[in-house]
Parts: C-alpha cells; sequence; structure tokens
C-alpha cells in the first residue's frame, strides 16, 4: 500500500552487462525480496538462459513468491526445473516446442493463462495483461483492478479459461456480445440458458456450442461467474448486506449465496469484504 492507495513497488531486475531492450534498474539479487516475480517474455525462445537467473527463479519458488511468466517467459521457467510436474501455457505458436523440450511439464493448449499454486503462466502479451489484472484483483479486489485496466485503456479482464484463439469457420469473437452484456445487466433475474438463447435468436443447441467456443466455457459457468464478479464489486465497494447483493446479483437467498461463494473463493462473503473494503467501509447489520 502507498498511502491510502494501493499499489505494488516494481524493480528492474537483471544482469546490466547482458541486458538488452529492458534495461534494469536493480542488480539480480534484488529478487531475493520479490513477493512477485514476473518473467517477461523474450524474442527466440531457442536461447539458453544464464545459470544466474535460473537460480533466482528456484529460490524464488522455494521462498513462496509468486512468479508469473508472460508468453516464452515460461521456457525460462521449464529451464529452471521449477515446472516439473506443473500445468503451464504459452503462446500458441510454442506450446508444442515447450511439450517436446519439457516433457515433465503438463502443456495447456489454447488457454489464456494458467495458474498452478503461486506460479502462472500466459499465452501471448495480451494475456500477460489479463494475468496480471488477475493477480492485481487476487490482492486488491476487482474494483481496483478493474480501475487499472482503465488506466491502461485496457478491456476488463477476461477469464483464464477464455481461449487463446478460434476455429477459422467458428462465429466471431463477438457474434454472442449483445446476450453478454444483456445477461450481465440482468444477473438479479432468472437467467438460463434457453432466455439467452431466445434473446440470441439461436436454437438452445446453437447457442451452448457458439457459446462455449466464444468464452471457453458452458453458459450458466459463465453467468455463476459474472454473478461472482459483480458481488465482489459490490462487497469492495457498498455497504450493502449479503441478502441485499444475493438478491441484486442472482444468487437468490443469502445462504445460497454465501455457499457458492465461499466454494468458487475459499472465503466467506464477510471475510471477503473484511480483507478488501477500503478505508475500513462500515458495514450495514446483516451483512
Amino acid at each position: 500500500m502507498f498511502g491510502q492507495h494501493p499499489g505494488y513497488r516494481v524493480l528492474v531486475c537483471g544482469d546490466h552487462d547482458r541486458a538488452s531492450e529492458i534495461r534494469p534498474t536493480h542488480s539480480l539479487s534484488d529478487v531475493a525480496g520479490a513477493d512477485i516475480v514476473v518473467v517477461p517474455g523474450y524474442e527466440d525462445p531457442n536461447l539458453p538462459v544464464p545459470e544466474d537467473y535460473l537460480r533466482a527463479l528456484r529460490t524464488a519458488v522455494e521462498r513462496g513468491a509468486r512468479v508469473v511468466a508472460v508468453c516464452t517467459g515460461v521456457f525460462a521457467l521449464a529451464a529452471s526445473g521449477v515446472l516439473n510436474g506443473r500445468t503451464a501455457t504459452t503462446h500458441w505458436r510454442h506450446t508444442e516446442r515447450l511439450r517436446l523440450r519439457y516433457p515433465t511439464v503438463d502443456v495447456v493448449e489454447n488457454r489464456l493463462f494458467v495458474e498452478d499454486g503461486a506460479i502462472l503462466t500466459s499465452a501471448g502479451a495480451g494475456a500477460g495483461i489479463d494475468a496480471c489484472l488477475y493477480v492485481v484483483g487476487a490482492d486488491f479486489g476487482t474494483a481496483v483492478a478493474d480501475g487499472v485496466a482503465k488506466d491502461v485503456v485496457f478491456a476488463t479482464a477476461r477469464d483464464a479459461n477464455e481461449p487463446q484463439y478460434r476455429d477459422a469457420l467458428a462465429p466471431t469473437r463477438d457474434s454472442l456480445h449483445a446476450t453478454r452484456e444483456w445477461a450481465i445487466e440482468n444477473l438479479g433475474s432468472a437467467l438460463t440458458v434457453q432466455r439467452m438463447a431466445d434473446h440470441s435468436l439461436l436454437s438452445r443447441r446453437t447457442f451452448i456450442r457458439r457459446f462455449v467456443r466464444e468464452t471457453g466455457m458452458p453458459p450458466m459457468q459463465w453467468v455463476t461467474l459474472q454473478r461472482i464478479i459483480s458481488a465482489r464489486r459490490l462487497l469492495e465497494t457498498s455497504d450493502w448486506t449479503v441478502e441485499r447483493i444475493a438478491g441484486t446479483t442472482g444468487f437468490g437467498t443469502a445462504a445460497n449465496f454465501r455457499t457458492l461463494f465461499r466454494r468458487e473463493l475459499g472465503v466467506t462473503p464477510t471475510a471477503y469484504r473484511r480483507s478488501h473494503a477500503p478505508g475500513g467501509l462500515a458495514v450495514r447489520q446483516g451483512a
């Protein structure tokens, strides 16, 4: 935290003698004090990674730091050995190369980013922004992550399961955009697959198939995710009771909301609010 505003202290660490496009501001030894280590992508993943860099990555993972690898940065993680037995992804052009070179890594294709424990790996540079917004949201809440996305003129972070690419003959990314926007505006109503299919003017079967292609998940799973996101924002920014938030976001009863929220996030709504509400936001009775 910096004053009243959440944030990070960012250090660019590396070997000054070997740096190229990115000029380090601190030495490689400063990685030892980092809570989050971001490994940027680099042009040629075939290049060997210096041993001191690999050692810094291994040490960071061993002491429990979070590590985010963007695009081809995953090859450095794999070379260090910290991905052995873990799940990871990278840009679709490099997934097969990653799989062949590091067979002990479980390579997932066509995902924006993958989280395995404290390690996040992402696809291209755009997906790297999604992954970083995900980290910001986890640390400071979705409202802060939304603000960061707005500051960098980036859309609200996409879900990790969203595919990197789609089949050439698949519908365009925005073919169901209007229906998704309509669903978000009506989260408090009784949304069903059939209602969304009717709104999209498609048959139920065609709608489901197209929806999964465009979002990477079934319609009702996506609806639950949007309800969770909306509830998180309200817990972070309002003094509404849990009962009111449950009704507004479509969870129905407070009991149902608490159960689903804890299942998805591992904490109760009240605990989430306590850790994310700014400035000790006063909460009304019943929250």
